[in-house]
């Protein structure tokens, strides 16, 4: 599989050219049926709109046909390409995410367990120093390294809902799926 450290220094200055914050570069998948999933953001808007996604996908798949037609190929095997928004329950990738998303509930899992527990879901305190702090439900307060978290991500709430109103809802009950694409999958392309 591709070297996802690789793959974000080179995506990230394709976000930043067009304004967007990186929020997160992950591959899944297998052999046949691998994707590279891409999610960013407008940072005055937390959102991306669907000509946003077309855009960073078109700047990716640019820069990575020119490495590959230079012999630089970054992923080596098909793949589809997933650009979109962190969606309204988004993973928490950055220090400053569990600032901006304190009074929220989350669900972190963690590197190795911290008082006997993997897994800690309650309500962010945000960032004290260089610690995310989380009021742990029935449990208490806990503070851990941002290095420890291996996964995390908000959990859907009618709090979080109010928080992320969409940009514009126009057109919201015209819309109709062409396919059966998982929801918050919004931009898929085919790469070889």
């Amino acid at each position: 599989m591709a070297d996802i450290a690789r793959l974000t220094a080179l995506i990230e200055p394709e976000a930043k050219a067009l304004g967007f914050d990186l929020v997160r570069v992950k591959m899944f998948g297998g052999v046949g049926d691998l994707t590279l999933q891409v999610m960013a953001e407008r940072p005055t808007t937390r959102q991306l709109t669907i000509d946003d996604c077309a855009a960073l996908s078109r700047r990716i798949s640019d820069l990575f046909d020119t490495l590959e037609a230079d012999g630089r190929d970054p992923i080596d095997e098909a793949y589809r390409l997933e650009v979109s928004s962190p969606g309204i329950d988004r993973p928490l990738t950055r220090m400053s995410d569990f600032e901006d998303w304190k009074g929220h509930e989350a669900r972190i899992h963690l590197t190795q367990p911290v008082d006997g527990r993997k897994q800690l879901t309650g309500v962010l305190i945000g960032v004290e120093g260089e610690r995310i702090a989380i009021d742990v439900k029935k449990h208490a307060v806990m503070t851990i390294g941002f290095d420890q978290v291996a996964d995390a991500k908000l959990l859907f709430t009618d709090k979080l809902l109010a928080a992320t109103r969409p940009l514009s809802a126009e057109g919201a009950d015209e819309f109709e799926p062409e396919n059966d694409a998982p929801e918050g999958a919004i931009l898929t392309e085919e790469q070889d």
